[in-house]
């Protein structure tokens, strides 16, 4: 069996395990997840990095080892260079990852294979999820931010719409996980920090809120999904969640605009990018 070690880097954390790439599935005996300071310095997050990788691939072969990395943007994803210029990771920007990597890890830089953490969520569902025999496939995540990809029968691709007008704003503003806190405060002058606290207000409060959230979810998929012509539309992040909530009234509204469009909710959720990390890297290897 191949060694394939996928791995997911987030803000404040990487997170990894083997994977097995005939059953697609996580060899969770393997699984590793360690806090990183992305605000540290170049060194401090190498090392942060070199060590929780080492755990999981100590004991492997180095010159059969394939490694997946799904990598938040701005990024050369071909090449493995940080391409953040503010904010977390600064001090790796413009450095080359897949050779510093290589270097530390002592295997060969055509070894390692980058991709965008949408594309990896929708990579993982493709090749071990809930979308496995679909050709063309829309993914959004929904959560502190919107996450948006779509694969095209070969590979997925960030489609980057979180930052597209809507409404009076973006489309972010009306998806992610703070409009459920802005909408709420503005309804009744409370706070909750996301939709499980939402699931312990009144009844009829939760539904005005998950309604109004379908209307906003069905105009975006008519705006800016419908156009890709997916066969299937899959969703994660923590509002994939709470589907059940507002799942009748966003067919509705699709029905309205005679959208016939499968829906299927995440099945792995936050280890679809650790396996669409490691499917990618075997599927880039195989090429």
């Amino acid at each position: 069996m191949q060694n394939i070690i996928g791995i997911d880097i987030g803000g404040s954390h990487i997170t990894m395990a083997q994977v097995d790439p005939e059953k697609r599935e996580i060899i969770s005996s393997t699984y590793v997840r360690e806090h990183v300071d992305s605000f540290g310095s170049r060194e401090a997050i190498f090392s942060a990095w070199i060590s929780a990788i080492g755990k999981v691939t100590n004991n492997l072969v180095k010159n059969d080892l394939l490694i997946g990395i799904a990598m938040p943007g701005p990024f050369d994803y071909e090449n493995g260079i940080s391409l953040m210029k503010q904010g977390k990771f600064i001090d790796i920007y413009q450095v080359n990852i897949k050779k510093e990597l290589a270097e530390r890890l002592f295997v060969s830089s055509h070894q390692i294979h980058f991709i965008n953490d949408a594309g990896a969520f929708l990579e993982g569902e493709v090749f071990g999820g809930c979308v496995q025999n679909y050709g063309k496939v829309f993914g959004v995540t929904l959560g502190t931010g919107l996450g948006t990809a779509f694969y095209n029968g070969k590979e997925a691709t960030d489609e980057d719409l979180w930052d597209s007008p809507f409404k009076d704003s973006i489309c972010e503003d009306y998806l992610a996980t703070r409009w459920f806190v802005n909408h709420y405060k503005a309804l009744t002058g409370g706070e909750i920090s996301g939709t499980k606290d939402l699931l312990d207000q009144p009844e009829d409060i939760q539904t005005r809120i998950f309604n109004d959230y379908a209307a906003s979810f069905a105009e975006f998929l008519v705006i800016y999904v419908k156009n890709y012509d997916p066969e299937v539309l899959v969703i994660g992040g923590n509002i994939a969640k709470v589907y059940p909530y507002f799942k009748k009234r966003l067919d509705q509204h699709l029905a309205e605009h005679k959208i016939n469009l499968p829906i299927k909710i995440s099945a792995i959720f936050e280890d679809a990018a650790i396996l669409g990390a490691a499917g990618y890297a075997f599927k880039k290897s195989n090429r």
